[in-house]
């Protein structure tokens, strides 16, 4: 009886608890009950796209915010941003989190397999750039080098229409650096690390005045396509996101706001065209009485500033990372007793309970060690929602940390309960204690005592472990630091600042368990 209660309480504090949610088979519908649309965009990609405001930088701006709030005007619905993962979008759509990717995604017939698109919104084309001190590049026939001399490297957004164009192009003649942000690759080739980069001809207007070292090489190339996608199916939703696209190039919407931010250029012609034929790769079903045409305000022209430096970056930004460093304070602290008392629970159970318990606890342990937090987090936020079990991002990234991190404290802890004599339990035993009553009163409180150093150490690795959690649309410190990074491109004010606030959260936690240890060395001592 009494190892049966051992047993079920050790099975009890395993079971994670999550609500069901249904999914919707008519997205548009519920998007007019509930008076939302929400969309999905990445603050990191920077400008024209979205990006933070410069007054208040936990807001965002640019063009496709901008587009999104016309939208919402034509559909009378109120736009919902929501920060993501650029590359998880697709999942997000999938899974219902979002209900549209309005973040400079092209059409692609691979993309078109899986996911609906509107009529394009935006015509971009590829722009080569490089230094203009650079006088061996002048053409992208300049990028192919002869067997013997040095490759040049060429920066590309990673996943991007321009990479696959540049991999295509220079094949082995040159070497493609993929990276994560738009502005990366321009700061390397003016620091000099790359020779040319490949962007999307709106990110070459918008940051032409930031990046003055650099210069275009040659006209646009590859033109393509911005679209909307939604969910497959979504036919209603479909339509009435190209009615409002139809509806703003006609009313002359589209070309305010791309004059806004300085990317109206001589393609975007094409719109017109698209609009007036109503044909793109398919028919688009226009119906100009269902939305009112009211004019849009017109608005000041937004260009990208010089950068910013010094005390000017810590006034302006050190606010919101301190307010961003309060949520990897509040994911950690929530977190970790989770992992401490499943850790506990698992340790015990490996020790004292049943041997059918005992295996599935140690693969328990061994899988969640083997496998990394950022897997586990895309199981708990992208996968369960496939089966019907659908988490918010904020209790996701609770529950993912306290899991994963419950593995490695159920070693700490197994250790601790193994350097308590074995005599405890036998003397404990011998006076009549149950075995519950003699691990609660006797082996836990010394077990306990002997790992606290360890597992200090472990709350300050959480700290930093929290950044993994932007996958899931949260955004902490490191996240928050990326965003404004490449918006700024202030880095090396903004990196200070990050380490400074990270350094203030973990040094504390590091003095306390530098401050047990020596208390239990001389306690041992005595």
């Amino acid at each position: 009886m009494r190892q049966r209660l051992c047993d079920s309480l050790t099975a009890c504090m395993l079971v994670a608890l999550v609500w069901p949610c249904t999914a919707t088979g008519d997205a548009l519908s519920d998007m007019r009950k509930s008076g939302r649309m929400q969309w999905g965009g990445d603050q990191e990609g920077g400008g024209p796209y979205v990006f933070p405001q410069d007054k208040d930088p936990s807001q965002v701006t640019g063009f496709e915010v901008d587009l999104a709030n016309r939208i919402g005007e034509y559909l009378k619905l109120r736009p919902e941003f929501t920060q993501g993962q650029w590359d998880r979008m697709p999942d997000m759509l999938r899974t219902g989190k979002i209900h549209a990717i309005i973040n400079g995604y092209e059409f692609t017939p691979e993309r078109a397999e899986t996911m609906d698109a509107t009529i394009p919104y935006y015509v971009y084309g590829l722009q080569l750039m490089g230094r203009s001190d650079n006088t061996r590049i002048n053409s992208w026939a300049d990028l192919k080098t002869g067997k013997g001399a040095s490759k040049v490297k060429i920066g590309v957004l990673d996943g991007s229409a321009a990479e696959m164009y540049a991999r295509s192009f220079c094949g082995d003649s040159c070497e493609v650096v993929a990276y994560d942000g738009n502005t990366d690759t321009m700061r390397e080739v003016e620091t000099g690390k790359l020779g040319a980069t490949v962007e999307d001809t709106p990110i070459a207007s918008f940051y032409a005045p930031r990046f003055k070292a650099l210069r275009r090489i040659g006209a646009p190339v590859q033109r393509g396509y911005y679209v909307i996608y939604v969910r497959k199916g979504e036919t209603a939703l479909l339509l009435a996101l190209n009615d409002a696209i139809v509806l703003m190039e006609r009313n002359g919407d589209l070309e305010r706001i791309y004059r806004k931010y300085g990317i109206w250029d001589a393609q975007q012609a094409e719109l017109a065209d698209i609009a007036e034929k109503g044909r793109f790769y398919g028919y688009v079903k226009v119906t100009d009485s269902r939305i009112q045409m009211n004019q849009m305000p017109t608005e000041a022209s937004v260009r990208v500033g010089s950068r910013k430096h010094g005390w000017e970056v810590v006034k302006d930004y050190g606010g919101i990372l301190a307010e961003s460093a309060g949520m990897t304070i509040v994911l950690s602290v929530l977190s970790f007793p989770l992992a401490i008392l499943l850790g506990l629970m698992i340790a015990i159970g490996r020790l004292y309970g049943r041997r059918f318990l005992r295996m599935p606890l140690t693969a328990y342990v061994e899988f969640l060690r083997g496998t990394p937090v950022m897997l586990q987090l895309y199981f708990i936020f992208f996968f369960l929602p496939e089966v019907g079990v659908r988490v918010p991002a904020f209790w996701t990234a609770v529950l993912g940390l306290g899991i994963n991190y419950s593995a490695y404290e159920s070693e700490i802890y197994r250790a601790g309960l193994q350097a308590v004599p074995k005599g405890q339990m036998e003397a404990a035993l011998s006076l009549g204690m149950s075995r519950v009553l003699a691990l609660r009163r006797i082996i836990v409180p010394q077990a306990v005592r002997i790992v606290i150093p360890p597992v200090v150490n472990d709350f300050i690795a959480l700290f930093k472990d929290t950044s993994v959690c932007s996958v899931v649309t949260i955004v902490e410190l490191t996240k928050r630091f990326s965003v404004l990074s490449m918006s700024t491109q202030a880095t090396v004010e903004l990196m200070g600042m990050t380490a400074f606030l990270y350094l203030m959260m973990s040094y504390p936690m590091s003095l306390v368990a530098r401050r047990i240890e020596t208390r239990l060395g001389l306690e041992q001592q005595a």
